[in-house]
């Protein structure tokens, strides 16, 4: 299993950090990492999510949702033919650590047999560098 994990703080309650990161018509205008989602956030539903790693090329996957908390926690599950071949667990956590300020923790856990061929050395570093970037803007929109 390969995993990435990254955390911001921002200043602003949680709520609006959720309605940020959930608002998917809105967020092509603002996230160089995901640049588009559509579909419900109800667990079982699929979601059409593009990514665009920085360096790499755009990537367009239908995970389903695992878990979609508002204020708390979105969560999908992706796979490429099947769990056993190569699978993403990507997620989004939000620590509301006062009125005004929200932890969130963005990362991924890869698993499968494609794996140590898929996510290493520039996929990997791009991947992280997004998630990264992404936190950014997230905070930048949100302050």
């Amino acid at each position: 299993m390969t995993s990435i994990e990254t955390g911001i703080l921002v200043d602003a309650p949680a709520s609006k950090v959720w309605s940020i990161l959930t608002d998917f018509a809105e967020m092509p205008t603002w996230n160089p990492f995901i640049r588009a989602i559509s579909g419900s956030l109800i667990p079982g539903e699929r979601l059409i999510v593009t990514i665009a790693p920085p360096g790499q090329r755009a990537m367009t996957f239908q995970p389903t949702v695992l878990a979609a908390t508002p204020g708390r926690e979105f969560r999908w599950l992706g796979a490429f033919i099947g769990r056993w071949l190569f699978a993403g667990e990507h997620y989004f956590l939000l620590d509301e650590l006062g009125p005004r300020q929200t932890r969130l923790t963005h990362g991924e856990r890869f698993s499968g047999l494609l794996v140590p061929l898929v996510m290493r050395g520039a996929m990997l570093v791009a991947t992280r560098n997004g998630f990264i970037a992404m936190n950014e803007a997230l905070k930048r929109r949100a302050e």
